[in-house]
């Protein structure tokens, strides 16, 4: 708690628009709860540093985060390193080494055709001679003075930090069904690391996440350690497409849906949309029942993702002048957006700040 209390002053210290907000706080309106929804930083503390970086992770943690999240690909030798996504053409300084210019190439991940550098056609040692960059730098142009500074870390790099610092993680399997169709499954390295550092059982501070439905299964029959079905806003699991199953995440939000989902899952992370949707003019409509409707299947409801930048909020949250050419990455009412989320009942929420969400938190619980 102590942690967590000098996490929220230093975000109250380091930005103005929290100070404000918090000195004009709105009724609290939280269903009562034996526990406090659980601030993920989202990548590590993305608003701060390049993402998936022990930069990142190390910046999430001072600003209080209960758990930090790593996005999971495998490498050529089988090892899991933390990226946004298995191609690294716009995370790394991959282009400025001519030795892997002949790596690049066209793939097909998830029925999309992509370009560029893939995690799977370099070693681990490889990865290691690169070094992160910010992946969208038009948003986050103050995070680009950290380029070049970050190697790719590994799963086990990050969990480690993570066993030192007293936070747990929550590591999302990225297309597993690609990479199981290339003999480089990610669930059982996955299980692996974790289990070397001693996380195995039902109360450990681990939440393993992903998109799909088939990898959470089998995983269900493996580990005691609590899953989590990711949900869009729009779309299907890719692991339905492929097997030319109807059904969408539409189908999977509906009452019956979600007991479904507790058949196999702890928990869904769904997309913000998912409980207050947004109308053509990107205000906000009336919350959805899907956090009443998974609370009475047994199941956590964690919220993605909470970021600052105005482009990334709804139209209500959204501060200063949209004429202005910085008005896209300029910080909104983020305060405000986490505070109406809290309010609606959520278990945890994913966030490019956690500083800002736990500082929200701390004044709301």
């Amino acid at each position: 708690m102590i942690r967590r209390l000098l996490a929220a002053a230093l975000a109250v210290l380091a930005t103005g628009t929290v100070a404000v907000v918090l000195q004009q706080p709105e009724p609290a309106t939280a269903e009562p709860r034996g526990r406090e929804p659980v601030v993920i930083g989202h990548r590590g503390a993305s608003a701060h540093r390049p993402e998936h970086t022990l930069l990142a992770y190390e910046t999430a943690i001072a600003l209080g985060a209960d758990y930090i999240e790593p996005d999971l690909v495998s490498t050529k030798d089988h090892v899991l390193v933390a990226r946004h996504e298995n191609e690294i053409g716009g995370t790394t300084d991959v282009e400025n080494h001519p030795e892997f210019a002949g790596r690049r190439t066209t793939k097909t991940i998830d029925g999309a055709s992509i370009t560029g550098w893939f995690t799977e056609d370099f070693t681990l040692a490889e990865l290691k001679t690169l070094r992160a960059e910010e992946r969208i730098p038009d948003l986050r142009p103050d995070n680009t003075a950290f380029n070049g500074l970050a190697e790719i870390p590994t799963f086990d790099e990050v969990v480690a930090l993570a066993k030192r610092s007293g936070v747990g993680v929550y590591p999302e399997t990225k297309h597993p069904s690609y990479f199981d169709s290339i003999g480089l499954s990610l669930e059982e390295p996955l299980l692996d690391v974790l289990g070397r550092h001693g996380w195995r059982g039902s109360r450990d501070p681990v939440f393993i996440q992903s998109f799909e439905t088939a990898n959470l299964r089998e995983l269900s029959k493996k580990t005691r350690l609590p899953l989590v079905q990711l949900i869009t806003a729009t779309g299907a699991p890719y692991d339905w497409i492929a097997a030319g199953d109807p059904r969408t995440y539409d189908t999977m939000v509906t009452p019956a849906g979600l007991r479904d989902v507790a058949s196999y899952a702890d928990g869904v992370g769904v997309d913000t949309r998912r409980i207050v949707p947004v109308g053509p003019d990107g205000r906000l409509l009336q919350p959805t029942p899907l956090i009443r409707d998974a609370h009475r299947a047994g199941l956590k409801v964690h919220t993605w993702t909470v970021r600052n930048e105005n482009a990334q909020l709804p139209v209500d949250f959204r501060l200063g002048n949209p004429a202005s050419p910085a008005y896209p990455r300029a910080t909104g009412n983020v305060m405000g957006w986490l505070e109406k989320l809290y309010s609606l009942g959520i278990d945890g929420v994913f966030a490019d700040d956690p500083g800002m969400a736990n500082a929200v938190r701390e004044r709301v619980f």
